[in-house]
């Protein structure tokens, strides 16, 4: 694995506690009420690490900013300055850099960079290195300046996002190469980790059809191609992982009971808040058995 750089769980357990958060677009919406339930209830870990809108909603987590993931997205659903096919065409993202990543979290819905900061756990956000065709995990421990531009490269989907420049390296998706690094925060040393999925139980990814437009993006970063044809193989393997490590006790799932039946990038009000809502009233259910779990 390939890292760049380098407390706590209610807050006192005696092994380090880890929580994992998967991506999946507005799908992510779940985590967030999740995330929400988590904050309402001072359930807390040692460290984190989230892929794509995984990173974008759980940043929130660790600047104690409950609710905020979905405020920004109901206010901002129809403005074609924030995601748009209008913004994918003039500066080839979908979700705009200058709104989403500058004026949204500086101006329109202030991030609470300060409380981010004086966090102590640790935020690990996971991308892709377009060139090397590899994981990289960030330690994302000041959101400001830097480190939103980690969080929009984990989030930058091929095709939908131009790769984002960081320190002379390039960058797309943590979820083309890891999609639910649990193993990465065991092997960090957290020894009882949280693992958040979009996606029901019993699911498992297809290959995708590869498009036109994906074929055409594709062919300027073959690592990518290469990566993307296999990306269902990578999945269904840490999904196996995951169940595999259920059974040892050391690892608690949280998913939804079914399939959450909103796209990527719908910005539907009535969708983003049942899909909330369904992680709301997962996380509810479970926080006994979470508390006894990490405690």
């Amino acid at each position: 694995m390939k890292m760049t750089k380098e407390h706590s769980a209610t807050q006192s357990s005696q092994s380090p506690t880890g929580l994992v958060l998967e991506g999946g677009g507005l799908r992510a919406m779940f985590t967030g009420g999740v995330l929400d339930v988590f904050m309402q209830n001072n359930i807390r870990f040692d460290a984190t690490v989230g892929v794509s809108a995984g990173v974008l909603f759980g940043c929130n987590y660790k600047s104690n900013q409950p609710g905020r993931a979905l405020r920004y997205n109901i206010r901002f659903k129809d403005n074609p300055e924030y995601m748009s096919w209008k913004s994918l065409f003039r500066t080839g993202n979908y979700v705009n850099e200058r709104f989403s990543y500058h004026l949204l979290p500086h101006v329109y819905d202030p991030m609470d960079f300060e409380a981010y900061r004086e966090n102590p756990m640790k935020f690990y956000a996971v991308c892709t290195d377009i060139e090397e065709g590899c994981p990289v995990y960030h330690e994302i421990d000041d959101a400001d300046g830097n480190g939103l531009r980690w969080m929009q490269a984990s989030a930058s989907m091929p095709v939908f996002a131009k790769p984002v420049e960081i320190d002379g390296r390039h960058y797309l998706d943590g979820g083309i190469t890891d999609s639910i690094p649990l193993k990465f925060i065991q092997e960090k040393g957290y020894r009882k980790n949280v693992v958040i999925l979009t996606q029901p139980l019993d699911f498992k990814k297809k290959k995708a059809h590869v498009g036109l437009a994906m074929k055409m993006f594709l062919k300027q970063y073959p690592k990518v191609a290469q990566l993307m044809a296999r990306r269902h193989i990578m999945y269904n393997d840490e999904l196996d992982y995951i169940h595999s490590e259920l059974q040892q006790g050391d690892t608690f799932l949280i998913c939804p009971d079914e399939k959450l039946n909103i796209g990527r990038l719908s910005l539907k009000e009535d969708k983003m808040r049942r899909v909330y809502e369904a992680g709301v009233e997962k996380a509810m259910s479970l926080i006994p058995q979470i508390r006894e779990f990490i405690e």
